[in-house]
């Protein structure tokens, strides 16, 4: 059987303890056979992390079945605008791309652009916390794409 949880604070909800003393957890079932993962966000702060970033994009974007996208449609003309939407989150960023992608479709432009993914609503903490992601991209204090990528940018 696979057991699959995802939430917040479920280690102080006693999933992966139980009993009330060390002797009732030396025999615990679920503490014993459960291991936890964490999800943590991108972190763009360094070369690698970047690195990481354009990786996660560039295999979405294989992924992405839309007729008119181009190679480097997320990757490279996104990078900055999906970290400031997701705030790095792999699951904001996949509800944006999902999300866009079907708006995409039902409007008829089959790729994504910043355009329409402004029209897009993504989930409530990716969206209050994006606005000074947002300034800092702009006011390039901030970037997503590694050094390399920047070069061709420019």
């Amino acid at each position: 059987m696979t057991l699959l949880m995802v939430g917040v604070g479920l280690e102080k909800r006693g999933l992966f303890s139980e009993g009330a003393t060390y002797e009732d957890g030396v025999l615990a079932q679920t503490g014993r056979r459960t291991t936890r993962l964490g999800m943590e966000p991108f972190d763009i702060r360094t070369e690698q992390g970047r690195r990481g970033w354009r990786d996660t994009l560039l295999a979405i974007e294989e992924r992405v079945i839309l007729a008119n996208k181009y190679p480097g449609m997320l990757a490279d003309d996104l990078s900055d605008y999906l970290f400031a939407r997701s705030t790095g989150h792999i699951g904001s960023l996949m509800t944006l791309i999902n999300r866009s992608c079907q708006r995409a479709v039902r409007v008829g432009v089959e790729r994504l652009e910043r355009e329409l993914l402004d029209q897009v609503k993504n989930d409530a903490a990716s969206d209050e916390a994006r606005r000074e992601l947002q300034l800092a991209f702009e006011t390039s204090k901030l970037t997503s794409l590694p050094k390399l990528q920047r070069c061709k940018a420019s």
